[in-house]
């Protein structure tokens, strides 16, 4: 907490002593947003079993709308903080096609799967802005935070044998991020953007990677309050025990987002 402290005083001297000093038309002492980002998801899941490895197949889920935020702070006129957090919780069922190699022979079975998959993820950067006119170029080191649940009960058969099976399992971790990113005012009250983050994680049970992208656009009919509008995907790809391929979760998200932002 007294680092913590440090930091933060320090952060605010320097913020005071730029004071007089405008920002980039293009960014915002601060900001928040807060909107809904509709995706239609794509996933797929695969797991080794006694008798091989089951996998899902790429599945695609209705339309979802995920509450999101999004907040940047600047700490003079050309670093900051940036953060954004959103997650996805649905219900589907699924067909398993499991195949295996039992006495030389090469056998298939079928199974139905009730599951649950909740991913929620949450990034924090500290951004460098490069340039002082209307357009201006980001760079950002940071951590996100991850975590997946999955839950399923499948029901099915494998050359002949019938049985029910459970599974559950909920992975979290702490990965390195880095961001870029490009935002240009073409007026006092619009705004266009482009960004893209990327998560890797290496070690441990669990690794994997988190892309991300999206371009948008902000409109301010008001000085301190807007509406915004982007266009973004989101891949996540994690593994579970790499050295022995245990099991794979792979998610995309594609699609808009809708939001408020109120600046400062």
């Amino acid at each position: 907490m007294r680092i913590f402290s440090v930091i933060l005083a320090t952060s605010i001297g320097l913020s005071s002593m730029n004071a007089f000093a405008d920002p980039s038309p293009a960014l915002d002492r601060f900001s928040l947003s807060v909107g809904g980002y509709y995706v239609q998801p794509t996933f797929n899941i695969g797991v080794n079993t006694d008798y091989g490895r089951a996998e899902t197949g790429d599945l695609k889920r209705d339309h979802a709308t995920l509450g999101r935020i999004r907040s940047d702070l600047l700490l003079g006129d050309h670093q900051g903080l940036a953060f954004d957090y959103y997650r996805y919780s649905n219900s589907f069922d699924a067909s398993i096609v499991r195949t295996a190699t039992l006495n030389g022979q090469a056998v298939t079975g079928d199974a139905s799967a009730d599951a649950r998959l909740k991913i929620q993820l949450a990034q924090l950067a500290y951004k460098w802005w490069l340039g002082s006119g209307n357009t201006v170029f980001g760079v950002g080191l940071g951590a996100a935070y991850y975590q997946a649940d999955l839950n399923t009960t499948a029901r099915g058969s494998l050359d002949g044998v019938s049985g029910v099976a459970s599974y559950s399992r909920s992975d979290n971790a702490i990965a390195p991020l880095l961001e870029v990113g490009v935002r240009t005012a073409l007026s006092d009250t619009v705004r266009l953007y482009a960004e893209a983050s990327g998560v890797k994680k290496n070690g441990g049970s669990t690794n994997g990677h988190i892309y991300n992208g999206n371009v948008g656009i902000e409109w301010f009919p008001l000085k301190n309050v807007g509406i915004g509008a982007d266009y973004g995907i989101t891949k996540i790809q994690l593994y579970r025990d790499a050295a022995r391929y245990d099991a794979n979760l792979g998610v995309k998200l594609v699609g808009p987002t809708a939001y408020v932002k109120v600046r400062f």
